[in-house]
């Protein structure tokens, strides 16, 4: 490799660090737009939890044939990377294949290891292809994955593809112009896969040989960075931000509903329970619930931002199921593109918030928070610990408590709570009634 073309491999890698860094600057930021919220208690639990469910894909395996794939590609992509750092290191070196005169033959072992897993992933890409498109999965039709999202997850499968045959075509040329006694090129043995598209070269002379063996060097790793810096715009992210997605997850029961301190302390306080500083006063509190992004979280943000869009979590809500629009994968899809927008906007020195739109009313309806059950089904259900019932829940907050929003019924429902203690209207008294019919009838 000359210095002309080292020179511009290393302006390229400078440029793709540079791109890259300010788009995390940008994501760390839209995160961080949401309020406070601490999670570092029981780090014992947090590693296992990102251990087993973003390392291990535990919960994948619920539907094992996606999962077994989706495993394919990801070992695929975490040791193919590996052969990354020879390529960024032979780029800025000037070498060929930096590696393999120190390793001997165990570099050919690692380098058909690669070429499987390259394979591995080749097919499982086409098997998700046909499962998108040709079987069109029922979770992958629905409203929300129209336009941009499904052209997002066909493209990223389709360059995974062209990267992987890159990698093959790199190889199969090297071999043969080692075989010729290049004296650049090193003869490796056999690599299986590779040596299968070997006759296709043959007949060519050594510099279109040449030639083609570069420029697959050259788009495989210009591919890899570009398709790093796609990634941070691409559902695709959650190859990241699974990790510290899983490691903040939410370790209480799921059927436990986080109350606001501020109301909780101030009731406790009425009913005379002991409360921490009970001579501080009430804290002020801002809003009730969530309207905006920025009344959420930001680990519900870094929910939004981690969803990989699989859909498993609106395939098994009972709502979705029954025709209801609430669909939950739509709910983190609404919060990601919100937080974009509001981020862009400070960005670009606009209005930020004060835009006039908001996450309820102009994302997400009152219709599709109200169908929610919460049943957790789709907490249950998301592969990388995802909570969009936590969403729902603060977002049905904001109307019920600063908008009185919600359905008569409802209101109903909530005043005989607060008198009968039911969301029946009878005395607390004949609570038991029933229980007393029963034993009439069993001295009968």
């Amino acid at each position: 490799m000359s210095i002309l073309q080292q020179l511009v491999f290393v302006l390229i890698l400078g440029a793709a660090g540079y791109i890259l860094s300010k788009r995390i600057h940008f994501l760390r930021r839209n995160i961080l737009l949401g309020k406070s919220e601490s999670r570092n208690d029981q780090p014992e639990s947090r590693w296992k939890t990102m251990t087993l469910v973003a390392f291990g894909q535990k919960k994948m395996f619920a539907r094992p044939i996606p999962a077994f794939l989706h495993l394919l590609i990801y070992v695929g992509f975490l040791v193919i990377n590996l052969e990354v750092l020879e390529f960024v290191l032979d780029g800025i070196l000037g070498t060929h294949r930096l590696f393999a005169p120190a390793l001997g033959g165990l570099y050919t072992i690692a380098i058909n290891m690669f070429e499987f897993l390259a394979v591995a992933v080749l097919v499982s890409c086409v098997a998700f292809l046909i499962r998108r498109n040709v079987m069109k999965v029922e979770r992958f039709t629905k409203p929300e994955l129209k336009g941009w999202p499904a052209l997002d997850a066909n493209l990223i499968l389709v360059i995974e593809i062209i990267l992987m045959f890159a990698i093959l075509t790199m190889n199969a040329t090297d071999q043969i112009l080692a075989n010729r006694g290049d004296e650049h090129y090193l003869a490796l043995g056999t690599l299986f896969f590779s040596s299968m598209l070997m006759p296709i070269f043959e007949g060519m002379s050594d510099g279109a040989l040449v030639f083609i063996e570069r420029f697959a060097w050259w788009f495989h790793i210009v591919g890899i960075l570009a398709f790093a810096i796609y990634v941070t715009y691409s559902k695709h992210l959650h190859i990241f931000l699974a990790f510290p997605n899983t490691w903040y997850s939410n370790l209480k029961p799921k059927g436990e509903m986080v109350n606001m301190p501020e109301v909780t302390n101030e009731v406790n306080m009425m009913l005379g329970i002991p409360v921490d500083n009970p001579n501080e006063p009430p804290a002020e509190i801002g809003r009730f619930g969530a309207k905006d992004v920025n009344d959420l979280s930001w680990i519900n943000v870094l929910n939004a931002y981690s969803c990989t869009e699989c859909g498993r979590c609106t395939s098994e809500c009972p709502a979705n199921i029954t025709g209801k629009k609430l669909s939950p994968r739509k709910i983190m899809m609404d919060v990601r593109d919100r937080a974009e927008e509001v981020g862009k906007s400070l960005d670009s020195g606009g209005a930020g918030f004060a835009d006039g739109k908001s996450l309820l009313g102009d994302y997400i309806t009152k219709e599709e928070i109200n169908a929610c059950t919460s049943c957790n089904a789709c907490v249950e259900a998301c592969p990388v610990n995802i909570d969009p019932l936590n969403i729902i829940l603060q977002l049905r907050r904001y109307v019920a408590m600063e908008e009185s929003g919600t359905p008569a019924q409802w209101n109903a429902m909530f005043q005989n709570m607060e008198t009968s203690f039911s969301p029946w209207k009878f005395s607390p008294s004949d609570r038991f009634n029933w229980a007393e019919k029963l034993k009439e009838e069993e001295m009968r």
